[in-house]
């Protein structure tokens, strides 16, 4: 039998080849539920059978719009089993949004909570089958599949819908070579123990949460998974299930250690992984203090996960930068400015194959090899690599992204909205709030209330701008384009 240990080549589908190796060991771990590496294996298998009875072939699209729950990671390995693309859908969605997504994947199939069958309005068609993920999908007798045969690095395996500075969803295709790579770089970086329990509460639609469900089955380590992020159940997790590690964004942490209080963390938590956007220096050393080893991290959908993380005793000596590139990863900074400042870019095994179906944006995004991410940032001279700013317009707000024009949209399409202008300011829980400066074609036709309940019917709750204030016209550049950065500084009573 193959010893333990980490997965060195990208051959069967590799949850098969993990229950090959370690067929008894915890792979996962939800709730009530503790399957077995072997078990999982098996809950996947007749998965994907149920999966090739609603017509799923190798190179179709399956769409999940689903909680993380075992079901959720049964279909993720389903997918590969079966060689189909995987395109997890986000559930904070509008209606509207998430049937603009499947008609851009147009998958076989979509997989849904029963939960979320009102999300799905409109999004059917004679091509695509709506399928709930209880006893809709268990009452389905399972079809035959072929016997396990080698995946290909150069498949797809996962189309995760991301947004361009303009707003529009662009699908990046993720091989399974992507993520291998993503996986292996990470474990030279950080290391992988056998003995190493990873706490994923993130969204499994992310790249975050989904890269942790695939790092498992690659390196050999226990998933402890949660439904969604609660800091009691977390700090809970860590010290009732010997949890090494977790990633987070910076207001997760923030509010993990809040409900901690002062009592310092186990020492079987040896990484922290701290993401999606800045890590400010005062919560790293309140973190410290508390035996908390956080990794400032840098990654994008688009490279499947981290390119860029520090080590913990970087960060002891050296402070919150993101650390050096992971190994096999080149990152330049393009243009840089008097300071260092410039365009971070990325070459590496991880980057995307490209956008679905849509050449010009990868055409715009990846020249030369490179991977033009649109961020902002400079390394020191020790080579560690610092984020001076996200994309120039983009709004991270509790680790989602929102981009300004797509929220100006929905404000624009309101009958009483002449103009619009949406800006993120600084919030101390959520990193950045959402908020919105509109010129009305006559005073008092509309108010406040009104415009965020309009946007809320269009847009996800994350998006929907938290004020609202009324101005009589919007700061511009020469050519007509919004300049947001005043608009942020026009705010009043803000910090910024």
């Amino acid at each position: 039998m193959p010893s333990p240990g980490p997965i060195l080549k990208s051959e069967i589908p590799w949850l098969w080849e993990r229950a090959r190796r370690e067929p008894d060991k915890l792979a996962l771990l939800c709730g009530d539920e503790a399957l077995s590496f072997a078990q999982l294996a098996e809950r996947a298998e007749l998965a994907g059978a149920r999966l090739a009875t609603l017509g799923v072939q190798p190179g179709d699209r399956v769409a999940l719009l689903m909680d993380s729950s075992v079901r959720t990671v049964e279909l993720i390995h389903a997918a590969q089993r079966i060689g189909a693309a995987l395109v997890p859908l986000n559930t904070r969605l509008a209606p509207a949004e998430i049937a603009a997504l499947i008609r851009a994947a147009d998958p076989r199939v979509v997989i849904h909570d029963p939960g979320y069958r009102d999300r799905l309005k409109g999004s059917g068609s004679v091509t695509v089958r709506l399928v709930a993920s209880d006893s809709e999908f268990e009452s389905l007798k399972p079809g035959t599949l072929e016997n396990i045969a080698p995946i290909r690095p150069d498949a797809v395996h996962t189309i995760i819908f991301t947004s361009g500075t303009t707003g529009t969803p662009k699908g990046a295709m993720l091989t399974n070579g992507n993520h291998f790579a993503s996986a292996s770089a990470a474990r030279e970086n950080l290391g992988a123990e056998p003995f190493d329990r990873w706490l994923d509460f993130l969204p499994l639609y992310h790249v975050g949460g989904l890269s942790i469900i695939l790092r498992s089955v690659i390196d050999g380590a226990t998933v402890i998974l949660h439904r969604g992020f609660d800091p009691h159940r977390a700090n809970q997790a860590i010290r009732t299930h010997a949890v090494t590690l977790f990633s987070v964004v910076a207001t997760m942490l923030a509010r993990m250690l809040d409900e901690n209080g002062s009592e310092p963390y186990p020492p079987s938590l040896r990484c922290v992984l701290v993401g999606g956007g800045p890590v400010p220096p005062d919560l790293v050393e309140r973190a410290m203090r508390l035996g908390v080893p956080v990794t400032p991290t840098y990654g994008l959908t688009e490279t499947a996960s981290q390119v860029v993380t520090a080590r913990p005793e970087e960060v002891r000596l050296r402070g919150a930068s993101c650390g050096r590139p992971l190994p096999g990863v080149s990152i330049r900074i393009e243009n840089p400015d008097a300071a260092g400042r410039g365009e971070i870019l990325v070459r590496a095994p991880s980057v995307m194959a490209g956008y679905l179906r849509d050449e010009a944006a990868t055409r715009a995004a990846i020249r030369e090899g490179w991977l033009h991410t649109g961020d902002i940032g400079h390394f020191d001279e020790a080579g560690r690599l610092h984020i001076d700013d996200r994309r120039s317009d983009l709004i991270v707000s509790g680790g989602e992204n929102v981009y300004p024009a797509e929220v100006e949209a929905a404000l624009l399409a309101h009958p009483m909205v002449a103009e619009a202008g949406v800006y993120g300011v600084s919030d101390p829980l959520w990193g950045h709030r959402v908020e919105a400066a509109i010129v009305l074609r006559s005073a008092g036709g509309v108010g406040e209330a009104e415009l965020r309940q309009w946007c809320s019917e269009r847009l996800a709750r994350f998006k929907v701008p938290k004020t609202i204030r009324f101005v009589g016209s919007l700061p511009r550049t020469a050519s007509g384009k919004i300049r947001r950065g005043m608009l942020r500084l026009e705010a009043p009573g803000l910090k910024r």
